[in-house]
C-alpha cells in the first residue's frame, strides 16, 4: 500500500514537471544523493513512470533502450555539448552501459572495475577495484571488457572476469557479497551485464572459444546462493543429465561432445516479459566452431545459437528457436534481445526481436517461441532464406567448408555483434548497427586441442590479410558498416547510414525522434530517427563501442557513453583495426545541452621502432616456426602479422625486441603478468620463444626499411 501511494506521489511529480518543462522528465534528488527508495521489479517494470532513470542494462525489461526524455531533439541538437567527462583506469576496450538511479551513475570498465558517480556533476563517489586475476584475461577470447553493472535493492551487482559475481552496497561500494559461478581450473570468463529478476541476479558466462560448456544461473540477490543453474547443452551421458531438455538435446549431438565443452556459453543477452513471466536468454556458438570436429555426423546440436525461454523463478525450460542448427561458422545469438508489441498483420502480436550474427533478423511469438518472420539484413551467403513454415534456414550448397575451403558471409565478426539495437515505438524501426565482411573458412585437417589458443577447427590464419600494409588496405576498403532502421513488420531496411567501418558503436533511440550512435574511429553521431538524416557529431578521440543512454537529473536531459577502444576488433584485427580504431582514451562522456566542459587536446601518438634493430639471425625455417608460434600463442591479443590494433603493444615497436634476455622474461617468464600478459613457459620453450622474437624482430625490419 505503501508503495503504491509512493508510486502515485511520484507520478503527480513527473506531470508537474513535464507541464512546467514542456518535456518528460521527472523530479529526481538533490545531485548526488543517494536513492530515494529501492530499485525493485516493480521500478524496473513500470521505468516509462520514471523516464529521467536508466534503471536496467536496456533501461527497462523489454530491453529497447529507447529514452522517453525528449528535452534534446531534433530541433535543438546543435546545442548539444559536453558537460562533463570522467577519466577511467583503463586502457582497454570499455563497453559498459551505466546505469542511473535517482541522481547517481553506476558504471564498470576493464578487468571488471566499477564506479558510482554524481550523475549531473561527474564526481566520483566511489571506485571498487574486485582485484580480477589477470591471468584470466588470457581465456577473454575478446578483450577484457565489462558490460556494466546491475543495481537492486540497495546493491550493484557485477559479474568479474575471473568467474565471480559480486554485490557491492550501492551507497559506500563496499563488498556484501562474492560468490564464484564458474570452475575457474576451466577457462570461463564473464564479460556480460547481469540482471536481476524477481530477486534473483541472472548470470552467464563466456568461454566456448577454450572449450567449456554453456552454461546460465540464478542467485539469490541478498545472499549470494545460487538458485537454479540451466545448462545450455548436454554434458557426458554417462555422468546423467540434469534435466529433461538435455536429454533431448542429446539426441541431436554425435560423437564425444563433451570433450570439448560443447560452448553454447549465455555471455550477453537476456530480456524479462513480466507479464508472462518469461526470461529470454541468447545462446552461443559451438565449441570448437567446426561440426565436423565437435559432432561427427551432424545434428541440430541444441542448444547452440538458439533463444531459449525459461521461467526465472526455477530454470524451467518453456521454450527455444534455433537460428542455426548445426552452426559451425561461429554464428552466436547471444546479439541483443528485445521485446516489443507488434501489429503483425493487423493483429497485435507479443513479440521478441533479434539480429544475430547469421545475418537474418528474426521476429517470433515471444509467447509460443513460433517464427513469424526472418529477412536479411545484410548480404547473406550461407543460407539463401529461412523457410517460415519449418522456422529453418535453407543452406546454400557452398555454406559449409568440411571438405572445401569457402567464403561465407557474414563471417565470425557477424553482420551485427554485440553491440546493442535500439527500437523507438514512435517509428517502428529497430537501428541496429550492422557491417558487411566475410570470411574464408577452411577445416583444420589436423586439428589438436590446446588449452592456450582458441579451439576452433578452422585454420583461422587462412583468411588472415596480407601482411604488406597495402595489400592489406585494399582488402579493407572492400569490408564496411551501417546503421541500419529496419522495419520489423515490413522486414526490409527503412534507411542506411554507410560507415566505412566495421564494428561500430551499440545505438540509443529517444523521443527527441535522434538515435544515437558512436563510431569505431571516435566519433558520437546522432541521426533523425525517421529519415537518417545526420544532425550532429562529436570528436570523442577513441572509439565508441558502447550504446549511449540518456537521463535526467533536476530538469536536464544527459546523453552519457562510455568510450574507450579495444574489444575483439581491436586485439586480434590486425591492420583491419589499425585502419580504423581510434587509440584507447577510456572515458565516461556526458553531454547536455549548452554544456561547457572540454576535452584536453588529444596526445600525439608517435610510434618507433627502435633505433639498431639488432640483425635477424634466424633462417627462413625458424622464422616460419616462429610465425607459427606467433600466430598460435599471440596473435588473438597482439594481432595477426604482428600488428596491433591500438589497444595491446605491438610488438614490432617493443624495446624488448633489443635485448633477448628483456624478451625472455616477459613471453616466457611472466614478468608483465600483472598487466594480464600470460607466462608462455607453459607452452614455449626458451628456443621457441627466442623463434617468435625473430620473427617480430623480422616484420620490424620491414617496418623501418625505408
Amino acid at each position: 500500500m505503501f508503495y503504491a501511494c509512493q508510486r502515485v506521489f511520484v507520478l503527480f511529480v513527473v506531470l508537474i514537471v513535464a507541464i512546467c518543462h514542456g518535456d518528460r522528465l521527472s523530479a529526481q534528488p538533490a545531485s548526488g544523493e543517494s536513492a530515494t527508495h529501492p530499485v525493485t521489479d516493480e521500478r524496473i517494470a513500470g521505468a516509462d513512470s520514471e523516464p529521467a532513470n536508466w534503471l536496467s542494462y536496456g533501461r527497462t525489461y523489454s530491453e529497447q533502450r529507447f529514452s522517453p526524455l525528449d528535452q534534446i531533439n531534433v530541433e535543438n541538437i546543435d546545442r548539444l555539448k559536453l558537460a562533463w567527462y570522467v577519466d577511467l583506469d583503463s586502457k582497454r576496450g570499455v563497453e559498459a552501459t551505466p546505469i542511473v538511479v535517482d541522481g547517481v551513475m553506476y558504471t564498470t570498465a576493464a578487468w571488471s572495475i566499477v564506479y558510482a558517480i554524481d550523475a549531473a556533476s561527474g564526481k566520483l563517489l566511489w571506485k571498487y577495484d574486485p582485484k580480477a586475476d589477470r591471468k584470466q584475461g588470457f581465456y577473454a577470447c575478446c578483450d577484457v571488457v565489462n558490460r556494466g553493472a546491475a543495481v537492486w535493492g540497495d546493491k550493484v551487482y557485477v559479474g568479474v572476469i575471473d568467474g565471480r559475481l559480486i554485490a557491492l552496497d550501492a551507497k559506500t561500494g563496499k563488498l556484501v557479497w562474492e560468490t564464484v559461478t564458474v570452475d575457474q581450473s576451466k577457462p570461463y570468463t564473464i564479460t556480460g551485464a547481469p540482471r536481476v529478476v524477481k530477486g534473483k541476479v541472472i548470470i552467464g558466462n563466456g568461454g566456448a572459444e577454450f572449450g567449456v560448456r554453456g552454461y546460465i544461473s540464478a542467485y539469490d540477490a541478498e545472499s549470494g546462493k545460487m538458485v537454479w543453474r540451466f545448462y545450455t547443452v548436454p554434458g557426458n551421458p554417462a555422468d546423467g543429465f540434469e534435466s529433461p531438455e538435455m536429454q533431448k538435446a542429446a539426441a541431436t549431438w554425435h560423437g564425444e561432445w563433451w570433450k570439448g565443452g560443447g560452448g553454447g556459453t549465455v555471455w550477453d543477452s537476456m530480456a524479462f516479459d513480466p507479464e508472462l513471466d518469461l526470461l529470454y536468454i541468447g545462446t552461443g556458438n559451438g565449441s570448437p566452431w567446426n561440426q565436423r570436429l565437435r559432432s561427427p555426423g551432424g545434428g541440430d546440436n541444441l542448444f547452440l545459437s538458439s533463444i531459449v525461454a525459461l521461467r526465472p523463478d526455477t530454470g524451467e525450460y518453456v521454450w527455444h528457436y534455433q537460428t542455426t542448427p548445426g552452426e559451425t561458422w561461429d554464428f552466436t545469438s547471444t546479439q541483443h534481445i528485445m521485446l516489443a508489441d507488434l501489429n503483425w498483420r493487423g493483429k497485435t502480436r507479443k513479440v521478441l526481436m533479434q539480429a544475430p550474427k547469421n545475418g537474418f533478423f528474426y521476429v517470433i511469438d515471444r509467447e509460443t517461441g513460433k517464427l513469424l518472420g526472418a529477412d536479411a539484413y545484410v548480404k547473406t551467403t550461407w543460407a539463401s532464406h529461412v523457410d517460415l513454415e519449418s522456422g529453418r534456414p535453407v543452406e546454400t550448397p557452398n555454406a559449409r567448408y568440411d571438405i572445401d575451403r569457402q567464403v561465407v558471409q557474414p563471417g565470425p565478426f557477424g553482420g551485427h555483434n554485440w553491440h546493442p539495437m535500439a527500437f523507438s515505438p514512435k517509428t517502428g524501426l529497430v537501428y541496429v548497427p550492422t557491417q558487411e565482411l566475410a570470411f574464408l573458412y577452411e577445416d583444420e585437417k589436423q586439428f589438436k586441442r590446446s588449452d592456450s589458443n582458441f579451439n576452433l577447427g578452422i585454420n583461422f590464419h587462412a583468411g588472415a590479410l596480407p601482411a604488406n600494409d597495402a595489400d592489406a588496405a585494399k582488402v579493407i576498403k572492400a569490408f564496411s558498416g551501417s546503421l541500419t532502421a529496419w522495419d520489423p513488420v515490413a522486414q526490409a531496411p527503412r534507411w542506411r547510414v554507410h560507415l566505412d567501418d566495421v564494428w561500430n558503436g551499440g545505438a540509443l533511440a529517444t523521443a527527441g525522434n535522434l538515435v544515437l550512435q558512436g563510431t569505431n574511429r571516435g566519433q558520437l553521431n546522432a541521426y533523425r530517427a525517421d529519415t537518417g538524416e545526420k544532425l550532429w557529431s562529436s570528436d570523442v578521440q577513441t572509439g565508441v563501442h558502447a550504446p549511449p543512454i540518456s537521463y535526467a537529473v533536476a530538469g536536464r536531459q544527459f546523453i552519457a557513453v562510455s568510450a574507450g577502444s579495444g574489444t575483439a576488433l581491436g586485439l586480434a584485427a590486425g591492420q583491419l583495426a589499425s585502419h580504423s580504431l581510434a587509440p584507447n582514451r577510456s572515458r565516461m562522456l556526458v553531454f547536455a545541452l549548452d554544456g561547457k566542459a572540454t576535452l584536453p587536446p588529444a596526445p600525439t601518438v608517435a610510434r618507433a621502432a627502435p633505433a639498431h634493430l639488432p640483425a635477424v639471425t634466424a633462417d627462413e625455417a625458424a622464422l616460419e616456426l616462429g610465425k607459427q608460434h606467433f600466430l598460435t600463442h599471440c596473435a588473438r591479443c597482439h594481432g595477426e602479422n604482428s600488428v596491433s590494433g591500438n589497444v595491446i603493444p605491438d610488438l614490432r615497436y617493443a624495446a624488448a625486441l633489443t635485448a633477448p634476455e628483456q624478451w625472455q622474461g616477459i613471453v616466457h617468464d611472466g614478468a608483465l603478468v600483472a598487466n594480464g600478459m600470460m607466462a608462455f613457459a607453459k607452452w614455449l620453450d626458451p628456443k621457441q620463444t627466442e623463434m617468435v622474437r625473430q620473427y617480430v624482430l623480422s616484420r620490424a625490419k620491414a617496418l623501418s626499411r625505408p
